[in-house]
């Protein structure tokens, strides 16, 4: 019995530090403020983009909300505006899975917006399926759609001084791989819809991010853009929309204790937006707050420059 409770004690002291030290994170520790400044929001109607447009609003950036659902992206503009108090907060259609979606919002937003200082690519999903264009669904949200949003969106970048992209990866980069043949021959980054099949396919998805931002960081010298790719941690949001509904319901109440809020997720993507000082670490991935190394697979040149070209190919920009 006495064991008992001295076990019970460990692992409830243990399980706190986890939660307070771990869980809870760095915070973002940047006064900067963004008056005159113009920042876009990926996927930002809910979670951690939803945050993260919140506190852009607050620091008096002009904010793009860019989201797929018209009904949910204006209700989400509506509480950004009346929690930021800024009425400088805009919702614009863009739905990631369709290339056409990006180029028009793409073109509206060069058409209507002098600058444009930060771009967030923060949408991301977890589901199989195939876009509008025929790629596999994560592959093309996940990567392709940002990939392509990005060069589009690049001259104003560069047009506005001291801009920024930040990528939303995650750490399950760690086991993705990216291979070319499947890319080409099935314009998925694999195949198979088991729940084992779709997490492989959501790691190479996120492997993209970092490698993306690993070769945009080579192609940006010599400007002032800078860009970053980042893990915001594991979030409690609406991410597990697409999974089981009884699985969901089951992991509540661990998700509840263990996963980040989505403004404590939030964090690091607003450190990677506005930290000064962080531009010499152009390309570098970031989690809590802080650099960290990748392994080879994510730092890798060759696999960097050919999943560029590939994916110019893919959007026709060649």
């Amino acid at each position: 019995m006495f064991c008992f409770v001295i076990c019970g004690a460990v692992f409830v002291v243990a399980a706190y530090f986890y939660r307070e030290k771990i869980v809870k994170g760095q915070r973002c520790s940047s006064c900067v403020k963004l008056h005159g400044k113009t920042a876009i929001v990926t996927g930002s109607n809910t979670g951690i983009g939803k945050r993260t447009a919140v506190d852009l609003a607050k620091r008096g950036a002009r904010v793009i909300m860019a989201c797929r659902s018209r009904e949910r992206g204006e209700a989400a503009a509506e509480d950004v505006r009346r929690e930021s108090g800024s009425s400088d907060v805009l919702f614009a259609p863009l739905d990631l899975a369709s290339l056409k979606s990006v180029r028009d919002f793409a073109e509206n937003f060069l058409q209507s917006e002098p600058r444009l200082d930060l771009l967030i690519n923060n949408a991301g999903l977890y589901c199989g399926g195939r876009t509008q264009d025929g790629l596999g669904m994560m592959f093309g949200v996940n990567h392709l759609g940002h990939f392509l949003l990005t060069l589009l969106l690049l001259p104003r970048l560069k047009e506005s001084g001291r801009a920024r992209v930040v990528n939303v990866s995650s750490v399950a980069h760690n086991w993705g791989r990216v291979d070319f043949d499947c890319l080409s021959r099935h314009r998925a980054l694999g195949r198979g819809s088991s729940t084992l099949d779709l997490l492989r396919i959501y790691s190479h998805s996120k492997l993209c991010n970092v490698l993306f931002t690993h070769e945009l960081s080579k192609r940006l010298k010599g400007t002032h853009v800078t860009c970053y790719s980042l893990h915001p941690g594991a979030i409690n949001s609406e991410f597990d929309r697409n999974f089981s509904r009884v699985l969901v319901t089951l992991l509540k109440p661990l998700t509840s204790f263990f996963f980040k809020t989505p403004e404590q997720g939030a964090q690091t993507t607003l450190h990677c937006a506005l930290q000064p000082g962080i531009e010499p670490l152009s390309g570098r991935y970031f989690s809590n707050c802080t650099v960290r190394n990748v392994f080879s697979a994510a730092r890798d040149d060759a696999a960097a420059k050919k999943l560029w070209e590939l994916s110019e190919s893919m959007c026709g920009l060649e």
